[in-house]
């Protein structure tokens, strides 16, 4: 695989998106460096506890990091392009995006029970378990069908479509 490459997944909320890129991750990092987006459209997710130090620092509206012997945070005030979160975590062999439907990345749309058709036209795959009958559908020819608990099959196709970053 070449260095630097990116995949995104897509899907309605709890189809599994995290606990599949959780899964690849895992895979992957004994022998790659694993970089991960989420996002975070509605911007509900909590990053610190309130009246902490960097709590504090961040509510300034200042590019906030923090850093110690085992990790770096950065907290940052102001929206970031791909281009830019890449030039930030340079130091990594794939990235895993997880939402961002704009992105011009391959994608993965995740479903169970049903499947969303509003997410087809936006990406290359999709990854559904036992509960779809996918007979029950009109998947357009050109989108692969993966199983979502076979992850050996999802990281060989983001081996093989991931898109160079």
């Amino acid at each position: 695989m070449k260095k630097r490459v990116a995949v995104a997944f897509t899907g309605p909320s709890n189809s599994g998106k995290t606990t599949l890129i959780e899964k690849v991750a895992k895979k992957l990092i004994p022998r790659e460096r694993v970089a991960i987006i989420k996002n975070d459209p509605k911007d509900k997710a909590v990053f610190d506890t309130e009246g902490k130090d960097s709590d504090k620092f961040s509510r300034t509206g200042a590019e906030v990091v923090v850093t110690s012997p085992t990790r770096t945070t950065y907290f940052s005030q102001r929206e970031k392009s791909l281009d830019d979160i890449i030039a930030m975590i340079s130091d990594f062999d794939i990235l895993l995006v997880e939402g961002l439907k704009t992105l011009p990345l391959p994608r993965i749309a995740i479903f169970r029970n049903e499947i969303d058709e509003n997410y087809i036209e936006c990406s290359e795959a999709i990854a559904i378990d036992q509960s779809i009958r996918i007979d029950q559908y009109k998947i357009p020819a050109q989108i692969d069908i993966l199983d979502l608990n076979n992850t050996d099959q999802i990281i060989e196709w983001i081996r093989t479509h991931a898109k160079s970053v």
